[in-house]
């Protein structure tokens, strides 16, 4: 509201000019593939590989043996190397249904269930009993079937007087006395009205994906808070628990529905990992992990959903160029129709030559795509020494060069391209072999004596030779655009004047100026002005701008000359 000033006076004023502009979201790998258990293709964030383990599990048993998926070797090698956020999807082979458990409000009763609760993760390694009725259990207060990668609960502090409960969630393999609880829910209630409604507490929402297959539909009133859990029903609500007078339980009845002090676990879930998997070196066309490349096919179109799913770099390990074209190629049209992310390809599976290498990657073409090989040896969680793909590491390159410089900077050498917890690689790649690969847009991964092994190129798979045929510049080019994007976000519907043209310019200028002293541009030009929003330009309603970069190159070829000189001759200073 203008003030009225009527009568002399000092009037002071404030006139905040202090809004921060929005810095760029920040966005880590996507990992694509199967999983011990977690929800099935919904992209799920994690920030650390122990919240990556609580909701997707390590091992599974596969015949008589314990494995782990690439997937989560993956996902352990971009967090040991500075990683921050990891976009997770689970593909999965068949059916999968998520695991429910009904609650008593009567030890003596057959049927009473006030609530049901349901697993947001899906597969049978949810269940941990066979039956409604709670039972099961080891001397020691175990589950004959729990496992850390089920689920328990206890209900405690059932308080009739103000109609309220807590209810705690336990890892499927504790006991009685070494309880590990996972999330505790306070003062629950089943009073609608209520703050601590159960659903509103704990969530009822249901994700799966849309008939498009572009985004993922949610059903439900309550966001999920728990990240185990949710409510899927409420079967005996007491609405206005209390009466006016807050002290007065309205309903006798009420009282009756709520639950009493137990424990639960749960049943019911279908789907679990095929037999016969192939694993590690001996994924074929067919079998890879236990799916085959159709599996991937959703979740491949959910994320071009840029909106919603925001990453620099995606990976499926498992899948492979000449095993699996089709869903290979799908990726390499994903990053390309984003425009924000560089995929990481493997082209060859186990065993083949180099020179088989350099010709599978003459079929891609494309400077948001890398590929690198050969595949490595690494220590699986289960102890196994097994080989994987060079699309298991490649990520947490990516993030040690973010983290230790830039993306600017080249995920390669022996500065930022070293690679840790490999034992060996499939083939010690001599000088012929690393110019055969990079010759054929391959970036060799060598092994040099007593230093270890190193990634050593960063080629991307375009053909055409320019600037973009490097992955450092297609990573520059990528956080350019984020950013200098995320600035034109904020001039939607704004006038189209000098000044909204002057905002976006002290914005954009300082940032490259930034990135210039930061050595990834040697020299940049940003142009909104008449020049390019003439009058024709404004009455379209367009604001126009054009962003001249010289992004800085790389040295990958050092040339150092050693001139021997005879005796008495002079050294010019």
């Amino acid at each position: 509201m203008a003030e009225t000033i009527i009568s002399p006076g000092v009037f002071q004023r404030e006139n905040d000019i202090s809004f921060i502009q929005p810095a760029p979201v920040e966005a880590g790998a996507a990992i694509l593939g199967p999983t011990v258990k977690g929800p099935v293709e919904i992209p799920t964030i994690v920030t650390s590989y122990n919240e990556y383990t609580r909701k997707f599990g390590v091992a599974f048993q596969s015949g008589s043996d314990k494995h782990e998926f690439l997937t989560s070797m993956a996902v352990k090698s971009y967090f040991d190397q500075g990683g921050n956020t990891c976009l997770v999807t689970r593909v999965v082979n068949g059916s999968y249904g998520a695991a429910s458990s009904t609650a008593i409000v009567d030890a003596g009763a057959s049927v009473n269930s006030p609530f049901t609760l349901q697993t947001l993760g899906k597969g049978v390694i949810y269940n941990n009993v066979t039956s409604s009725v709670y039972g099961e259990e080891n001397t020691d207060g175990s589950l004959v079937s729990g496992s850390s990668d089920n689920l328990r609960f206890d209900i405690s502090n059932v308080d009739s007087a103000r109609g309220t409960f807590t209810l705690s969630l336990r890892r499927g393999d504790d006991n009685n006395k070494n309880k590990v609880v996972l999330e505790s829910f306070n003062n629950l209630s089943l009073d609608p009205n209520s703050t601590n409604y159960i659903e509103r507490v704990i969530g009822n929402q249901v994700k799966a994906i849309s008939g498009d297959g572009t985004q993922v539909s949610v059903t439900g009133d309550y966001v999920n808070q728990s990240n185990f859990i949710r409510v899927s029903a409420v079967n005996s609500p007491t609405l206005n628990y209390l009466s006016n007078d807050g002290v007065t339980v309205r309903n006798a009845a009420y009282v009756t529905s709520l639950p009493i002090a137990q424990k639960g676990a749960f049943q019911g879930a279908t789907g679990d990992v095929i037999g016969g998997a192939l694993l590690y070196n001996n994924i074929a066309a067919g079998n890879t992990q236990g799916l085959v490349g159709t599996n991937y096919d959703k979740v491949i179109t959910l994320l071009g959903n840029a909106d919603d799913y925001q990453f620099n770099v995606i990976t499926a390990p498992g899948l492979i160029d000449a095993l699996h074209p089709t869903q290979v190629d799908n990726i390499v049209s994903l990053v390309e129709s984003r425009g924000d992310s560089i995929a990481v390809l493997d082209l060859v599976a186990y065993g083949s030559a180099v020179s088989n290498v350099a010709t599978q990657a003459q079929g891609q073409n494309s400077s948001y795509a890398a590929s690198y090989w050969p595949w490595l040896q690494m220590q699986s969680g289960t102890g196994k020494n097994v080989w994987v793909p060079a699309s298991v590491v490649i990520p947490g390159i990516y993030a040690f060069t973010d983290g230790a410089a830039a993306p600017w900077f080249a995920p390669a050498g022996l500065v930022r391209g070293g690679i840790v917890g490999v034992i060996q690689a499939e083939r010690k790649l001599s000088r012929t072999d690393r110019d055969t690969l990079y010759n054929g847009k391959v970036n060799p991964i060598a092994t040099f004596p007593g230093t270890g092994l190193a990634v050593f190129g960063q080629k991307t798979l375009q053909t055409k030779a320019s600037a973009l045929d490097r992955v450092n510049v297609r990573r520059l080019l990528i956080d350019l655009k984020k950013f200098i994007g995320d600035q034109a976000n904020n001039l939607v519907f704004e006038q189209n004047t000098i000044t909204t043209r002057n905002k976006f310019l002290s914005t954009v200028n300082p940032y490259l100026e930034s990135v210039t002293q930061r050595q990834g541009l040697y020299a940049y030009r940003v142009v909104m002005d008449d020049s390019n929003n003439t009058a024709d330009v404004i009455d379209r309603n367009q604001l126009v701008g054009q962003i001249f970069i010289q992004p800085a190159k790389t040295a990958e070829f050092i040339v150092l000359d050693f001139v021997v000189e005879p005796t008495g001759a002079t050294f010019a200073g």
